[in-house]
């Protein structure tokens, strides 16, 4: 037999003798060098070659295989079209503001006035906390929220030039008041407070200003409904059958074809509420009051979306569940307002 080394069963361990895995042969360790007989070789050989897995020819083996063909991946599902809010919840909402709005409305106007001015204060509320919180900008709104309020109701008592003469007084005491304050960033505070007070109050008045006239709640009606069908028609259209878009950098949503469903909604309801619901309106009126509210809604709403990109936010607050804060509410309702209510003047008189 051969002297060869023992082999663990493991495949060996060459830190058990460094030398030998440097020599690359058998390790003799304590034993002399003993020359094998012939015979004695080449039984050795034999046994290697039994004992050794012959392998393949070098050629045999494929140097650059076929990869195998990839799987058909199944096709991803079509997404459906999201409204992105909670629909259930903005119903919700949505049917209750109606309710307490109508019957506010036609049971005590003075109530009814009082709901504007309640919104007023919520909404100057939201605007300047969101203007400090993204841009640091610190209206003031003390003065903001009780000029808001009395210009409401100067509108709604005193008309015309109560509104203006208490917008000019609000602006005033937003002036005054950031003076308490030390004078850095006074200019950028005070004109943020200004523009608050024309963006929600002052505009917000030309609703107090429909109701003074004999037929002021059916005249508020109108307003209320025409805003609301416009964006219903604009949400609907859009929603379903809008492909181009109308202002992409400023409110991707909207299309151009959500835009003709506003026209064509506000235009048909708008001829009825002349027609059965304002003394002394004809349905031509409506179709142009309904064109003008479906203008100036899509204008207003914007108009608010710019403000909300340049803050960086998607709403103004989350006090109403579906819909966001009082302000995304009012920000089709507010320009449209001074457009009703001067539209109905023209038409019908002030009343």
């Amino acid at each position: 037999m051969p002297i060869v080394p023992d082999v663990p069963a493991h495949g060996g361990n060459q830190d058990d003798d460094p030398g030998a895995a440097r020599r690359g042969g058998p390790s003799f360790r304590d034993e002399a060098y003993r020359p094998m007989a012939p015979d004695q070789a080449s039984f050795g050989a034999e046994t290697f070659r039994q004992e050794t897995p012959s392998a393949p020819p070098y050629a045999a083996v494929p140097q650059n295989p076929e990869p195998m063909p990839a799987a058909p991946q199944p096709a991803p599902a079509p997404q459906k079209k999201s409204a992105g809010r909670d629909l259930g919840a903005a119903i919700g909402v949505g049917v209750g503001l109606g309710a307490l709005i109508v019957v506010s409305l036609f049971i005590v106007k003075a109530v009814f006035v009082g709901v504007i001015a309640v919104a007023v204060v919520v909404g100057l509320w939201e605007l300047t906390s969101r203007l400090q919180e993204r841009k640091e900008i610190k209206a003031p709104l003390v003065p903001l929220a009780l000029g808001g309020a009395a210009m409401v109701v100067a509108g709604y008592v005193r008309g015309t030039e109560g509104a203006w003469v208490a917008m000019a007084l609000t602006a005033l005491a937003v002036l005054v008041w950031r003076m308490t304050e030390p004078p850095e960033g006074y200019l950028k505070d005070v004109t943020a407070g200004v523009f608050a007070a024309f963006y929600v109050p002052f505009l917000a008045t030309f609703v107090a200003l429909m109701l003074t006239a004999d037929d002021g709640p059916r005249r508020v009606l109108t307003f209320l409904l025409l805003t609301v069908v416009s964006d219903t028609g604009a949400y609907a259209v859009g929603w379903r059958f809008g492909k181009h878009k109308l202002a992409p950098r400023i409110s991707p949503g909207k299309t151009r074809e959500g835009l003709l469903g506003a026209v064509s909604f506000a235009m048909v309801v708008g001829a009825l509420c002349m027609q059965f619901l304002i003394d002394g309106g004809s349905w031509w009126q409506g179709l142009l009051l309904g064109l003008a509210v479906a203008a100036s809604a899509t204008l207003g709403d914007l108009g608010e979306s710019m403000i909300k990109r340049d803050l960086g936010i998607k709403d103004m607050g989350t006090l109403l569940p579906g819909h966001g804060g009082i302000m995304d509410r009012l920000d089709s309702l507010l320009p449209t307002a001074p457009v009703v209510w001067l539209l109905l003047v023209l038409f019908v008189g002030s009343g």
